[in-house]
């Protein structure tokens, strides 16, 4: 950093990023020290942090962080000479000055000289507690005898020690710190990125010139064969050395491509690398270490832990592991959550612990780590587990599943219901848990970067939450595959494999197709109904990509495999709204568009099309154009249950439905399909059933679509507000028979038959 960049920085600011810096320091020597009071090393550490930021303090004129900081390495050094035990008490109290340094820091400049006046009264109450403490007063059962002062720490004893401290202070700065906006930084590896997609178009390029030299070298034949046939013959001498003269230029024009082929593939390597050493350097200013989002998350635990009666620690790995500076953004809220649902669902009290046969301390396990090209973050537990059998119960209750299929699910397809919204296995809302939407935030997180969440647990020996993500935003990498015609990009994140089914490997169970792979059946489903595009005659071997995780796992059948490609992202212009099965566009090598798959959107578009029986067969021998249209309807409705009902009276009388999970999930629904009626529910998460009639009704092309809603809510109000919104019929619930739905439907749009 130049001394022009350091000249834009305040002392303020200077002593903001040595607070910051100083505050890990101390927070997680406090907590070493709470679990192991004679780690005399912690003691030295957070001696010298304060001491530290005693010395920065006092540069920049803050009498009242001088104070603080001189209180708290008092503490320090009676705890490294064994004057003072530090317990849960002790530390309580000077993380608190943890805190309170860092309040002080973060005002703005203006107000900083507040601290000297209106919050003068706070730092000297907190620096008596300190003083208290010390003498033996602050806590009854510790008696300490008196520290005597000790000048060789004291910067006020010792101008010099406070002089030093800030050349260090300054020099670490500039070190650690490069002012970039985060704009700039985007631009940069977006450009970056685009260099090394660029830097790819000679490799093709080339190759159309070694066919250009297999040409030249046809012409040579040619003209030989030439020559011979001629040499039969008496030619003239102007003849004769035009046919020479030919040959020769012939020569050296194959000769003069070869030497500029040779240039072309040293300068394509050397292109090559140079943009992918360019994007690497780019990408990496954008990376940081994991450790810079972990700082608050041990002091949490332990806070959280000593709430609620439990004894906790954090365990963190791949503090060094490297992450996108926007991807480690993201991941604030949810690894908050889980820690918390760790510690509050996971950790057993103490007591539980030890008639379990565990130590009395439950553990916490934060993991990050590069993967096969993608970020994996865990948290883990050691506690308890889910129940199951609760879990079960609880879905059924809240009308997700009947009883019976809840006896039927996986453990996996059990646990995903961990991530509705809305649903929790406490009995009670707390302001730590209980509502709900923890989990949810989690995987919506995931979703929005491409990754994808998935949870484990195994009962009385805890829970691991594994989050699989790309390593940075800008830049991903692909499988390209050709679907009717066009090239379409799976992420590899996505994807768990590719292959050539041949045909006799298909078979047929309960109506649908299937083929073993490593002894599971995998479902066979094609890609081209689900992206809505024509079938080729796909003829031969089929090139099938299997997707999904866990238990859920299809096999979807593409044209042919184009290859690997790292593609540099553009995101669809958010006007279009969400696109169905699409997440995001790139650009190939030739600058021909491509659009990156959404594979979770497809395995649910997929899934739609199984739940009503839809899903044609490969090579099914009715082409879909030929087929009767029957009239569409779609089912809006947060239970199961309902779903099912209503989606099986409507089938039977002859009717094509389609089902979809609450008001938001409808909403996509309608925007990306043709319906003819919509029966929906009112009370459901993300959008009710009177806020999807209201979007429905007020869009332009969907304004004449009949909805109908179907509600237990049956008072006179309620049905006016639906009607209100723009519903064109509304039926209860508690009236509901067969007969009548379907007679309202027919009263809206007719029989089944188009």
């Amino acid at each position: 950093m130049s001394s022009a960049d350091l000249s834009q920085m305040s002392m303020l600011d200077m002593f903001r990023m040595e607070t910051e810096s100083q505050a890990k320091t101390l927070t997680s020597g406090l907590l070493a020290l709470e679990r192991d009071p004679g780690a005399n090393d912690q003691a030295e550490a957070c001696m010298r942090a304060a001491h530290s930021l005693k010395g920065a303090a006092r540069i920049v004129g803050l009498s009242v962080g001088v104070s603080v900081a001189h209180a708290m390495e008092d503490c320090f050094v009676a705890v490294q000479r064994g004057r003072m035990k530090l317990g849960q008490s002790q530390a309580d109290l000077l993380l608190r000055g943890v805190d309170l340094l860092g309040r002080i820091a973060a005002t703005p400049e203006a107000e900083i000289a507040r601290w000297e006046t209106e919050g003068k009264a706070e730092i000297d109450a907190y620096v008596a507690a300190l003083a208290a403490v010390l003498e033996g007063r602050g806590d009854a059962g510790m008696a300490v005898p008196e520290v005597a002062p000790n000048p060789a720490n004291d910067a006020a004893a010792s101008p010099q020690v406070a002089q030093e401290a800030a050349p260090a202070t300054r020099n670490e700065a500039i070190d650690r710190v490069l002012r970039v906006t985060p704009e700039h930084l985007n631009r940069l590896l977006g450009l970056a990125g685009e260099s090394l997609v660029e830097s790819r178009w000679l490799s093709p390029f080339a190759g159309s010139l070694l066919r250009l030299k297999r040409m030249h070298n046809e012409s040579g034949r040619m003209l030989d064969v030439l020559r011979d046939t001629l040499s039969e013959q008496v030619l003239d001498e102007q003849t004769q050395c035009v046919l020479a003269e030919s040959q020769q230029r012939l020569i050296e024009c194959q000769q003069f491509l070869l030497e500029r082929l040779a240039e072309l593939e040293t300068y394509d390597r050397r292109s090559v690398d140079l943009s992918r050493r360019l994007y690497e350097s780019a990408l990496a200013c954008r990376m940081r270490p994991f450790a810079d989002g972990t700082q608050t998350w041990p002091r949490m635990v332990r806070d959280l832990g000593h709430a609620l009666g439990k004894k906790v620690r954090l365990k963190i790995t791949g503090e060094t592991t490297q992450v996108d500076r926007d991807i480690l953004e993201k991941l604030d809220a949810p690894l908050g959550h889980l820690l918390r649902n760790a510690v509050d669902h996971g950790i057993e009290s103490p007591d539980e612990r030890r008639a379990a046969g565990k130590s009395e301390e439950g553990t916490v396990h934060l993991e990050a780590r590069h993967n096969s090209g993608v970020l994996q973050i865990v948290v883990s537990d050691d506690g308890r587990g889910v129940d199951r059998e609760h879990l079960r119960e609880d879905i059924v209750q809240r009308g997700l599943t009947n009883a019976q299929t809840a006896t039927l699910l996986s453990d996996a397809e059990l646990l995903a219901f961990l991530f509705l919204p809305g649903l929790t296995l406490k009995d009670t809302v707390t302001e730590i848990s209980g509502r709900g939407v923890g989990l949810n935030v989690v995987q919506e997180m995931a979703q929005q970067v491409r990754g994808t969440v998935r949870v484990s647990s195994e009962p009385g020996n805890g829970t691991s939450f594994q989050m699989q993500l790309p390593l940075t935003l800008s830049v991903l990498r692909t499988m390209l595959v050709n679907i009717g015609g066009e090239p379409y990009a799976f992420p590899l994140a996505n994807l768990r494999r590719t292959l050539r089914l041949p045909k006799e490997r298909i078979q047929l169970l309960e109506g649908r197709q299937y083929f073993d792979l490593d002894g599971r059946q995998v479902g066979l489903a094609s890609a081209y109904q689900i992206l809505e595009v024509d079938e080729p005659d796909l003829s031969g071997d089929l090139s099938v990509v299997v997707v999904g995780h866990d238990d859920t796992i299809y096999g979807m059948v593409v044209d042919r495999f184009l290859g690997e490609r790292e593609l540099v992202v553009h995101p669809l212009d958010a006007r279009l709204g969400k696109i169905k099965n699409i997440t995001a566009g790139a650009l190939m090598e030739n600058g021909a568009p491509v659009l990156i798959v959404d594979v979770d959107d497809m395995i649910l578009s997929l899934e739609r099309l199984v739940s009503s029986g839809h899903l044609d067969k490969i090579h099914s021998e009715a082409s879909k154009s030929k087929q009767q249209r029957r009239k569409r309807i779609l089912v809006v409705d947060d239970s199961l249950t309902v779903r099912e009902l209503e989606r099986k009276v409507l089938s039977n009388r002859g009717y094509e439905v389609e089902s979809a999970v609450d008001g938001m999930d409808g909403w996509h629904a309608v925007r990306t399909s043709q319906f003819d009626l919509v029966v929906t529910d009112i009370d459901m998460p993300r959008m009710d059933g009177i806020e999807l009639v209201a979007q429905i009704k007020g869009h332009a092309s969907l304004k004449s679509l009949p909805v109908m809603i179907v509600s237990y809510k049956d008072r006179e109000e309620d049905r006016q507000n639906g009607l209100a919104a723009g519903a064109d019929y509304y039926l209860t619930k508690g009236s509901f028979h067969d007969e009548t739905l379907l007679q309202a439907v027919v009263d809206l749009i007719g029989e089944a038959d188009a």
